[in-house]
């Protein structure tokens, strides 16, 4: 990764910053479907540089850097043209090369939580053709394993009665393209030593390839 491009979010009085995270990421990742290649994958990655992970909750922050091997895929990519509808609330760099020295390299990628009991209610009634609600208060058959035990143990309880659990990853809410349906984007930054070539999925993230840290 040589080039990049980096996006600071202003809001105001009227607008929140998760409301433009929302509207900036959804035009970003509309992009980034454009230019996908047949296995899905892109060769533009994202980091956000201001992301903070504290005891309670993690932050986004207000910058959003676009990588690339080369100028040639930021120039085609053109986010400036495709934020114009946002230009008064977020401002764009130009092309930039990235500094010879950084400080290391990180992997931000997508983390989907699997114990919260809203979205676990919603993959049960899917699976058994139910309604939410159903789904969420009624008594359905779980699985439970306990610690050194051999089997898990067959419990027939309600999603409504699991204890909430919070989810501090940062997130970003978006509108998905296939459904319509809005849902979050967990996003996992991971710190690593070494830089690790590779691609990215439309939503600029990866489970391997890094972006570089300054």
């Amino acid at each position: 990764m040589r080039c990049y491009q980096e996006i600071t979010l202003i809001p105001n009085a009227d607008i929140n910053r998760h409301f433009l995270w929302s509207k900036t990421f959804q035009q970003i990742h509309l992009g980034l479907v454009e230019i996908q290649d047949g296995q899905k994958r892109v060769p533009i990655g994202l980091s956000f540089p201001e992301y903070t992970m504290g005891e309670k909750f993690g932050v986004l922050g207000s910058k959003l850097r676009l990588f690339a091997a080369d100028e040639a895929a930021l120039t085609r990519f053109d986010v400036t043209r495709r934020l114009s509808r946002l230009s008064d609330y977020v401002h764009c760099t130009g092309i930039r090369s990235v500094p010879s020295t950084v400080k290391g390299y990180a992997v931000y990628q997508r983390e989907q939580p699997k114990t919260g009991r809203e979205r676990l209610a919603r993959r049960y009634a899917r699976r058994h053709n139910l309604d939410y609600e159903t789904a969420f208060n009624g008594k359905v058959e779980l699985s439970a394993k306990y610690d050194n035990a051999a089997e898990c143990e067959r419990l027939l309880m309600s999603y409504s009665a699991m204890p909430h659990k919070i989810i501090t990853t940062p997130f970003i809410r978006l509108k998905s393209l296939s459904n319509g349906n809005t849902f979050c984007l967990w996003i996992k930054k991971t710190d690593v030593e070494n830089y690790n070539d590779g691609t990215f999925t439309t939503y600029g993230l990866s489970s391997t390839a890094t972006v570089p840290e300054f």
